[in-house]
């Protein structure tokens, strides 16, 4: 059985992009973070997206110019390319990788099903989908990349929701970003 983990890079006020959907100015890891989040997506079997997030990571397939820009950028591919992946979008026809399947709709009895079946970790990328598997109770563990930087606003990395969390790694790195790893003990709503 594998452990579905999500995995995002945020900011230290907790968004994963700011109100202009703008990330890439204050979220991008340099050699030492790739290293880092290499070794942990050498784990996954299998990459759980929502639209958005499957249309950014792709270019790890299909843009040799993002591919090829670093030894660290090169290996996250390879890493990228030999998992399957499952992609949950109302909107999205075809995709653009191998191995990934389209769903229409998230359906939490097929996670939990693919997540039973993996013989790896499993990932849920991007926070809509994810704050769907919160929900449902089966995210068992967050990684969080923190960014130094505050954005006030925007998408945020975690639902209303509460989680208990145990502390199980975390790493510091040269750029100031920090790595933070919880096991997910409860999740309940929050009352009002």
């Amino acid at each position: 059985m594998g452990t579905l983990v999500y995995s995002m890079q945020v900011s230290l006020d907790g968004y994963v992009a700011d109100t202009t959907g703008e990330f890439t100015s204050w979220a991008m890891p340099d050699e030492q973070v790739l290293a880092a989040v290499n070794d942990e997506y050498s784990k996954v079997s299998t990459y759980l997206l929502g639209r958005r997030m499957y249309q950014m990571m792709a270019v790890w397939e299909t843009n040799p110019e993002v591919i090829e820009q670093s030894p660290q950028s090169t290996e996250f591919a390879r890493i990228w390319q030999r998992a399957d992946k499952v992609v949950f979008s109302r909107t999205l026809e075809t995709v653009a990788t191998s191995r990934t399947q389209l769903r229409a709709q998230f359906d939490p009895e097929e996670v939990a099903e693919i997540k039973a079946d993996a013989r790896g970790n499993v990932t849920i990328d991007g926070p809509t989908v994810a704050a769907q598997a919160i929900r449902h109770g089966l995210v068992d563990r967050i990684d969080m990349l923190v960014c130094p930087v505050v954005v006030g606003g925007g998408l945020r990395f975690l639902p209303d929701r509460r989680l208990d969390l145990s502390l199980q790694h975390e790493q510091r790195f040269d750029n100031g970003m920090v790595q933070l790893r919880y096991d997910v003990i409860t999740s309940r709503e929050i009352s009002a």
